[in-house]
């Protein structure tokens, strides 16, 4: 099991190589725009993929790898009374796009994380993030769901498989982070 476990990750890091070199270059490029223009990178994603969102907001405000200045990442997943007054008032669905409406500005970037591209309330701040003038960059997996029409850059990881999705989401945040840090 654990050798097929191994394997299964590195078959699809071979495809992520393969076909998303350059959406991966094209999305640290819009990172580290959004940053050295002043602007903000706001997160957002359910269950394994809020974690990600954290991480990498944390990344960003606190530090990768080398000290540096922080950086404004905010992930929409950690404010519980937020989070539960919108899912009360208005519904679940809306818990982020609700945040955006409130924190971001014109031309900071959005990062909705989503393994199947479906996942409702991210569908819907990639709606109020255009509605802004926000740059939009989707994470997801499968086919990319509905988020393919709905963000600028939408790095589709080529797997079912939500463990594997997963995996490469955090190594994608891990290089856009990496990006910053050279950057800054």
């Amino acid at each position: 099991m654990v050798i097929e476990e191994l394997y299964d990750h590195q078959n699809i890091i071979q495809k992520v190589i393969d076909s998303l070199t350059g959406d991966i270059e094209a999305a640290c490029n819009m990172i580290t725009s959004t940053l050295k223009n002043g602007n903000k990178v706001l997160l957002a994603g359910n269950g394994g993929s809020a974690a990600d969102a954290q991480h990498i907001a944390a990344e960003l405000s606190g530090r990768f790898v080398k000290e540096r200045k922080a950086l404004p990442g905010i992930a929409l997943t950690t404010d519980t009374s937020a989070i539960t007054s919108i899912a009360n008032d208005y519904g679940y669905e809306f818990v982020f796009s609700r945040q955006l409406e409130a924190l971001a500005q014109p031309g900071d970037l959005f990062i909705g994380i989503s393994t199947s591209g479906n996942s409702e309330g991210i569908l819907n701040a990639f709606k109020s993030a255009k509605k802004i003038d926000c740059k939009t960059l989707g994470l997801s997996g499968r086919d990319g769901g509905k988020m393919n029409g709905l963000c600028e850059l939408n790095i589709i990881i080529p797997s079912n498989i939500t463990a594997r999705i997963q995996e490469m989401h955090i190594l994608i945040g891990h290089i856009l982070c990496k990006a910053v840090d050279n950057e800054f």
